[in-house]
């Protein structure tokens, strides 16, 4: 598996995540979570790093950091490995707790702080699609759930003292500004939430054109394989949103799915979940039965290689 593209430089923004090993847990009990804080807490304070919202799930975990020095990689490699001796020594393991290096997406604040925060706080309470409605009767539950920033910037828990509070600024002061957000909360519910990937440049970057372009120049000024990787990745995510157009007006939700994964190489996990299914086993099945169907039927077979010519020609 390709190592993750790392951008580093003063002052960066990032939105990172990290999933257990094979997608198990990382937290077994509270005791568990609450050392990850105080772990993340070390981290903070040893690299200087700003954590500006976060939250805990049973088997990742989401962070919003700053780094006003280019020291990402060792700031979240030593709470990874630090947390996992923790974990380790307490029940009696050994070996990797967590899934391969963390993904770090570059974040431009000011454009989009408030759409990220609320983004990773609804973790809890979001349903196994990511279009999925949210349930109103989880409002409360959401007020609840003690593992993450939400009860901060709602108002409802004193901050941490580790985590900075600067960002509850992008809704005002005081308590309108607590207000502010559980407004924004409540639109959540009511109406759904923005989902801020929807911008996401290359799987990387979320943020204006200014922001792509200093990333690209970090990299130019590196060893040139992740300036390579990204031009294959800017490449491959064009292919793909390509690919998306040509099969918005598609009524067969197969096909849909067949073409994300033959021709735009999605992984199959992540488009069984947007399509409601519980892992990647099923959209396998589905593959297997439509590729045996086309071999039958000369509709459909041309339909698919028709699908394939026309998105690698444009």
């Amino acid at each position: 598996m390709a190592r993750p593209i790392r951008i580093e430089f003063a002052g960066a923004v990032y939105h990172v995540m990290a999933r257990g090993n094979e997608r198990r847990a990382i937290f077994f009990d509270d005791l568990d979570r609450r050392r990850f804080l105080e772990t993340l807490g070390e981290m903070a304070e040893q690299f200087g790093v700003r954590v500006h919202a976060y939250c805990l799930m049973r088997n990742h975990y989401h962070l919003v950091i700053e780094t006003p020095q280019p020291n990402l990689s060792r700031a979240v490699g030593w709470l990874q490995v630090t947390y996992t001796v923790r974990f380790n020594r307490r029940h009696r393991r050994s070996g990797h707790l967590f899934q391969g290096r963390f993904k770090a997406q570059v974040v431009e604040a000011d454009a989009y702080a408030q759409s990220l925060v609320v983004y990773v706080h609804l973790n809890p309470v979001r349903g196994q699609r990511k279009t999925d409605t949210l349930a109103p009767e989880r409002a409360d539950e959401l007020k609840r759930y003690p593992w993450s920033s939400h009860r901060f910037y709602a108002g409802l828990a004193k901050k941490p003292a580790w985590l900075s509070g600067l960002w509850l600024r992008y809704w005002g002061r005081g308590q309108q500004a607590h207000t502010a957000y559980r407004r924004q909360i409540a639109h959540a519910f009511e109406n759904g939430a923005t989902n801020p990937w929807d911008e996401l440049r290359s799987g990387l970057v979320l943020g204006s054109e200014r922001l792509w372009d200093r990333v690209k120049n970090v990299l130019s000024r590196k060893n040139g394989h992740d300036e390579s990787r990204l031009q294959q990745q800017e490449a491959l995510t064009n292919q793909r949103e390509r690919l998306r157009k040509l099969l918005a007006d598609d009524t067969d939700p197969r096909i849909k799915i067949w073409a994300r994964i033959r021709i735009g190489g999605e992984r199959r996990i992540d488009v069984a979940r947007e399509h409601g299914y519980r892992d990647g086993s099923g959209v396998t099945q589905l593959i297997k039965r439509l590729d045996a169907e086309a071999r039958a039927d000369k509709h459909l077979r041309s339909r698919l290689e028709t699908l394939v010519k026309v998105s690698r020609s444009r």
